[in-house]
């Protein structure tokens, strides 16, 4: 069987088991099993399939079928325009997290912490675009750590990023002038209605810590304050109806320059405090 000949039969399996883009997923599954680049895939359909790639594209394309998320067959995601390992221990890199990434860069630092590091796709690409610095990554799950110390090790962070299993601040005595996480914010009553992809194929734990998602929020607002350098900067991905109340806990706490950014397509994404005191010291060695 060609290349084309499978792609053809494959789109309409991934259709009929309401995969929304079809094509494309099938297209990426091709060209990950015929081991090419997908912007080289085009050239290469015409080409006969080996039996080892058909048996590959089959398996791949059953697990997009059973709503597999492609990330998670293929083994990667972009982000940042950098590739990361992705498994079933840890949370899939979205594009909206990127604003984090882009708004922790807007000012220099020279130590950060990411709280839920997962893959450590946002202390990884934070590292790499602010030479200067050094990082910490915290998670509970020593599975997904064990992915972000790959991802660290494949982008040639070397020791300039550390990884610890905790349960965000638990243990954690250092100061930074950068705390950034991700952390899992889904409501209990809202996890029905998140797509098979992310509902059964993603770890629980990194989506939702169950009751009204605030948990972890409460929990960084209490402590991120010692952790803090004077003028330290703290930014938490929300969901799109929580930033009234992750400013108000922080607010509570004290912290001050209070706002929230919106993502692309106008939501509430990332809200953005910084801690009492002179900042003069933050960024610099």
């Amino acid at each position: 069987m060609k290349g084309n000949e499978a792609l053809r039969a494959a789109i309409p399996r991934l259709r009929d088991a309401g995969i929304e883009d079809a094509a494309r997923d099938a297209r990426l599954l091709l060209a990950h099993a015929m081991g090419l680049a997908p912007d080289r895939l085009t050239l290469h359909l015409p080409d006969p399939l080996t039996e080892g790639q058909h048996a590959a594209y089959e398996a791949a394309i059953a697990a997009r079928a059973a709503r597999q998320p492609v990330s998670q067959i293929i083994g990667q995601r972009l982000f940042w325009g950098r590739s990361f390992r992705v498994t079933r221990d840890t949370l899939d890199p979205r594009p909206e997290t990127e604003l984090l990434v882009a708004e922790a860069l807007s000012r220099p630092f020279v130590k950060m912490a990411d709280l839920g590091t997962g893959t450590g796709c946002i202390l990884i690409s934070c590292l790499l675009d602010m030479p200067m610095a050094t990082g910490l990554g915290t998670d509970q799950s020593l599975a997904a750590l064990e992915v972000a110390e790959g991802n660290a090790r494949a982008h040639g962070l070397g020791n300039r990023a550390r990884f610890r299993q905790a349960d965000w601040f638990s243990g954690i005595a250092d100061r930074f002038d950068l705390i950034v996480s991700n952390p899992p914010y889904i409501a209990a009553d809202e996890m029905p209605a998140l797509s098979p992809e992310v509902r059964n194929w993603e770890p629980l734990a990194a989506l939702s810590p169950g009751g009204d998602g605030l948990a972890a929020y409460r929990t960084i607002a209490l402590g991120a304050g010692a952790r803090l350098m004077p003028g330290g900067r703290l930014l938490l991905e929300i969901g799109p109806t929580q930033g009234a109340a992750v400013l108000a806990l922080l607010a509570a706490q004290g912290f001050q320059g209070l706002r929230i950014l919106p993502d692309l397509d106008g939501r509430d994404r990332v809200v953005v405090a910084a801690a009492p005191g002179d900042a003069g010291h933050c960024g610099s060695a």
